[in-house]
């Protein structure tokens, strides 16, 4: 009886969940309902890590400072285990705590711009370190020893990170994180103001006690294959994977919200990245250049680029594009004979310049590129130009094809 009556009640994980989703509106004004469900969950995660193949980043990412961005990196700080705060890290730095005795560390990087930023020098050091140590197998190779007395050791980077920064991190990086893209609270978004010699012992008080609940699910979690929404698929999944299988374990709500939020922050997550040089610049020659045309010389590419007043052409690297970029950028990506992709001579009445043939760009255009606006992803590429006695027709009712076709018949352009 007496035994009955001691015994400790069994945590509700979906309860507990519910007081740190809380814990975070007190002090944070997040975009979506679906970034404080994935907060919560990542919060939970952390003190689970052992028991996935992967652990996601979480990244709070804003344009302009005073977003909150650094409040929530100092609430993740309180809820998770064994969190070591940086704005600045050396890889090694950061391998040795991995490998400390004191169990795996909870990274927090704040001012990640100072990192990765345009205005910061590349550390492919630490890029790995944080790519590498989303799956448990990553690690790095060091020797360590005296002298000529050196022994190889593999040195292991698996851990939970969460990061805060202005603008946006590696594409590498990215796609291993789920994205909270933070703003500036508005005039009628209030929270609640910070103390951390009060705060602090709340926020501990609920990292215990997530600590005591996720060794009651560590078997269930560990053993988990969570459903993923429809759609959701490699990388994404492996992000999301821990998230769900913690919030299946939890129970009540969490499953259904969980996956709507892994859907919406997905979602969101595309529509906020920038494409990649080479993928702008491809579906830029499918879509305001070629047109449907089946080849373009060089100067005239140049010209229909420089003239987009919404494209990066016009400065890269405080530079205009010209036929040197646009081979290099264009040399990335192969034909459909898989080779590179290269200026070939276009035959004029009055030359022979250089310049790219549609045939060159289709396999490129159908692999990276978005459809077309109101198309199939194959019209633009399937769509050609007549060629007569050499010269390029071009399009009357395209201003831009009116430049690509007197372009065409300027002289020769070795570019």
């Amino acid at each position: 009886m007496n035994a009955t009556s001691t015994t400790t009640p069994p945590i509700d994980g979906a309860a507990l969940l519910n007081e740190v989703e809380a814990f975070h509106r007190r002090f944070n004004v997040f975009p979506t309902e679906a970034a404080y469900v994935a907060v919560a969950l990542w919060d939970a995660h952390a003190h689970l890590i052992d028991c996935f193949e992967t652990t996601p980043r979480i990244a709070f990412l804003s344009p302009e400072p005073g977003s909150g961005k650094s409040r929530a990196l100092e609430i993740v700080e309180l809820l998770t285990p064994r969190p070591v705060t940086t704005v600045s890290a050396s890889a090694n730095a950061l391998y040795r705590l991995v490998e400390s005795a004191e169990g795996l560390p909870t990274v927090l990087f704040d001012e990640v711009d100072t990192i990765f930023g345009p205005k910061a020098g590349a550390d492919e050091a630490l890029r790995g370190f944080l790519n590498a140590g989303y799956r448990r197998i990553g690690g790095a190779l060091r020797c360590v020893g005296d002298g000529s007395n050196q022994n190889a050791q593999v040195f292991g980077s698996y851990c939970a990170v969460a990061m805060a920064g202005l603008g946006s991190l590696p594409d590498t990086v990215l796609t291993r994180s789920v994205i909270i893209r933070m703003r500036k609270r508005a005039p009628n978004e209030k929270v609640e103001p910070y103390r951390q010699r009060i705060h602090d012992k709340q926020g501990h008080a609920l990292r215990d006690r997530l600590a005591k609940w996720a060794d009651t699910v560590r078997e269930q979690v560990t053993d988990a294959w969570p459903e993923m929404p429809e759609g959701v698929t490699d990388r994404p999944a492996d992000v999301w994977e821990p998230l769900l299988a913690v919030a299946d374990a939890a129970g009540d709500d969490w499953p259904a919200r969980a996956r709507a939020a892994c859907l919406e922050l997905i979602s969101a997550a595309h529509d906020n990245d920038e494409a990649s040089l080479g993928v702008r610049l491809l579906t830029d020659l499918r879509d305001k250049v070629f047109c449907g045309a089946d080849r373009m010389p060089t100067a005239a590419i140049i010209e229909c680029l420089l003239r987009m007043d919404d494209g990066p052409w016009g400065d890269l690297d405080d530079k205009p594009i010209n036929s040197r970029t646009l081979a290099r950028l264009l040399g990335q990506y192969v034909t459909p004979a898989n080779k590179p992709i290269k200026p070939r001579g276009i035959r004029t009445p009055s030359g022979f310049p250089k310049g790219y043939y549609a045939e060159d760009l289709t396999d490129a255009w159908t692999r990276y590129c978005p459809p077309p606006p109101g198309e199939s992803a194959t019209s633009a590429t399937s769509a050609t130009s007549q060629v007569n006695r050499g010269e390029l027709v071009a399009d009357t009712a395209t201003a831009i094809r009116h430049v690509s076709a007197e372009t065409a018949t300027q002289p020769a352009f070795t570019g």
